[in-house]
């Protein structure tokens, strides 16, 4: 059963990434996503490998493909790919982070406290959270990191921005939520909470509302990725989701 969800879901991933672009190119082994008019966003320029692909050949094709812009990303959706493609790539200047695909295979929540906003909602606290995370850029990066997310909404049949309010009304924590019913795959990204409201139960909010709209609209495979590196993985495990895959991801510029 992992094995078909995970094609299942890297069969969404990589369609995700297609519908969300402003416009595609195919090259060998995926395809290069652009969006200029988020061009400081890596997410939205960046080459996606989704097929087989000659390891020693993928930073040229990069480069031609990216060559135009000051920053280089490659998502390789394929575990066993993006482990041979490491070398190559690190050889070639890129840094490497391994990415877990986490299927909630647990009972589903009730549901929690949280609701379904635009973007205008927690325009302020991301663009915040930004600011702390890269406190040297410009103005003009950070909007191109917040509006993005207006983006996605290309990319699935369904997208939810699923916050949980704060009692003095701010947006407290925030996820989106992609819905593929055809298929029944459901993934949440970017599950973030505002500094100021760390360990109170907002996310468990976010994250519990989000299960229960993804099983209410006939989403047996819910999905999310976290960083292999980082805690909040130990913190999905607690939640009922578990290890069936990894991405690699490779970064330069």
């Amino acid at each position: 059963m992992p094995s078909s969800e995970l094609q299942r879901i890297n069969a969404f991933l990589s369609a995700f990434a297609r519908r969300q672009a402003a416009h595609t190119v195919d090259l060998p082994g995926g395809f290069a996503v652009y969006d200029d008019a988020f061009a400081h966003s890596r997410a939205n320029n960046q080459v996606v490998v989704d097929t087989a692909v000659d390891p020693e050949a993928l930073p040229a094709i990069a480069e031609e493909a990216l060559g135009h812009l000051p920053h280089r990303m490659i998502s390789v959706l394929d575990d066993a790919a993006g482990t041979a493609c490491a070398e190559p790539l690190i050889r070639a200047g890129y840094t490497h982070s391994t990415y877990l695909v986490m299927l909630h295979a647990g009972p589903v929540p009730a549901g929690g406290p949280a609701e379904e906003m635009d973007l205008d909602a927690i325009r302020t606290p991301l663009t915040r959270r930004w600011r702390g995370l890269l406190p040297d850029v410009d103005d003009e990066v950070v909007r191109h990191l917040v509006d993005r997310r207006e983006a996605r909404r290309r990319g699935a049949d369904i997208v939810h921005l699923i916050g949980a309010r704060a009692e003095e009304g701010e947006v407290a924590s925030w996820a989106d939520l992609y819905l593929d019913p055809a298929t029944g795959t459901a993934q949440i990204e970017d599950l973030i909470t505002s500094e100021a409201h760390l360990r109170r139960g907002y996310a468990d909010a976010v994250l519990t509302t989000a299960l229960r709209l993804a099983a209410d609209a006939d989403c047996g495979t819910r999905f999310l990725t976290a960083d292999a590196a980082d805690w909040p993985r130990h913190w999905y495990e607690r939640r009922g989701l578990s290890v069936i895959g990894h991405s690699h991801c490779f970064e330069r510029g």
